[in-house]
């Protein structure tokens, strides 16, 4: 499965920059990964909690993104937590452009009021345009909101030209290039081959994060460089080996939006292709931190310099499952928002152990889930 994705390859060998924070063996005989950026992290800065240096992983899923955006607003009142690279897919690569534009301009006050900008204004049109905008969609979603008509092939494709006016008065693409701004990596599906990818700051533009974003039940496909993109979500959802081997943090916290877990089983076809998309979208996720899980068990040293940890949605609403993608109703999102902060708050008030596993365990209420036993045995 791994090699699937192209996250795995044939000979079972991870990046040179990823194996190298996963065992020091790995490292440059210089004492610097080789291909890794120079700067070190100390023992002390590992273990400093809350984190002094953090890299954002998040996913997207429609409307559920908003739980993001409250675990961000929280981090952003934590005023020695610096984010160093942040990554995201679909709805999350909009909270990480946010982000990172609000930080140049303005530090984190502006980058809290970018969001809640956006978000606000989201809520306030939930118009078609905002509920694409954010993604979400499903076959059976989009067939039922919208009807038959407003499928892709029948959509008017300049349409998207409001979307990016909608994007330009939140966010000045060109500070991206910023030196301040932290390192961006947003996924995009290569229609083409299925292939993820990954536009930093100095590609970033609002074809970019329309690309990642785009649903391909209900809109053609956005252009870039002469290929055709799909939402970013099918093939990284959201890129975490990559972010892994760009950052310099060695604490990395995956934000994940979609739910994973069901107690129903669906029977109407509404709510099968609802759960194959949350299927879909947490498998490339999983085998991503599978990776990694494995390449850390391949190594057998108790050395362990990089710490990921996992902030999930469904642990801190109950029958998350069951709700759509693409509910943006004020008391929902606002209940997302909330959910994320208290979430975020608990886990920065809550020190993980010295020595935590790949992804660290649950502790209390806080939702940073282990990587099920299962999905790591099939993954290796």
């Amino acid at each position: 499965m791994l090699a699937a994705v192209d996250i795995w390859s044939t000979n079972a060998a991870l990046p040179p920059a990823v194996m190298a924070k996963l065992d020091p063996r790995h490292s440059h005989p210089s004492g610097v990964a080789k291909d890794a950026p120079r700067a070190e992290t100390t023992l002390t800065d590992q273990r400093a909690w809350p984190p002094r240096k953090l890299s954002l992983a998040l996913q997207g899923g429609g409307s559920f993104a908003a739980f993001g955006w409250g675990v961000l607003d929280r981090l952003l009142e934590q005023p020695d937590c610096k984010f160093d690279a942040i990554s995201g897919a679909s709805a999350g690569a909009v909270n990480a452009v946010l982000v990172a534009s609000g930080l140049v301009e303005g530090g984190r006050p502006r980058a809290r009021a970018r969001l809640q900008q956006f978000w606000a204004r989201i809520m306030n049109d939930a118009s078609f345009r905002s509920l694409m905008l954010v993604g979400g969609f499903s076959p059976a979603g989009s067939s039922v909101a919208f009807g038959p008509a407003l499928r892709s092939g029948q959509f008017d494709p300049f349409d998207l030209d409001p979307l990016r006016r909608l994007l330009a008065r939140d966010i000045d693409f060109s500070v991206l290039r910023d030196p301040r701004c932290p390192k961006l990596l947003i996924a995009a599906t290569r229609v083409r081959d299925g292939q993820p990818r990954i536009f930093r700051n100095a590609e970033i533009t609002a074809d970019v994060v329309l690309a990642s974003t785009c649903p391909p039940q209900v809109h053609c496909t956005v252009e870039i460089d002469g290929e055709a993109y799909w939402d970013g979500g099918f093939a990284a959802n959201p890129p975490v080996v990559r972010l892994v081997q760009e950052s310099e943090a060695s604490q990395v916290l995956v934000v994940q939006v979609t739910p994973a877990r069901d107690s129903y089983i669906p029977i109407t076809m509404a709510a099968i292709d609802r759960r194959l998309d949350q299927i879909t979208a947490n498998s490339v996720l999983n085998a991503e931190i599978a990776a990694l899980e494995w390449a850390r068990a391949a190594t057998a040293t108790s050395g362990r310099p990089l710490q990921i940890f996992r902030i999930a949605a469904e642990d801190a609403i109950d029958g998350l499952a069951q709700r759509s993608a693409v509910d943006l109703g004020p008391s929902f999102v606002t209940k997302l928002h909330g959910s994320g902060r208290g979430a975020a708050d608990r886990w920065l008030k809550q020190a993980p152990d010295d020595e935590p596993p790949a992804v660290a365990p649950a502790r209390g209420e806080i939702a940073a889930s282990p990587l099920p036993r299962a999905l790591a045995e099939a993954a290796v």
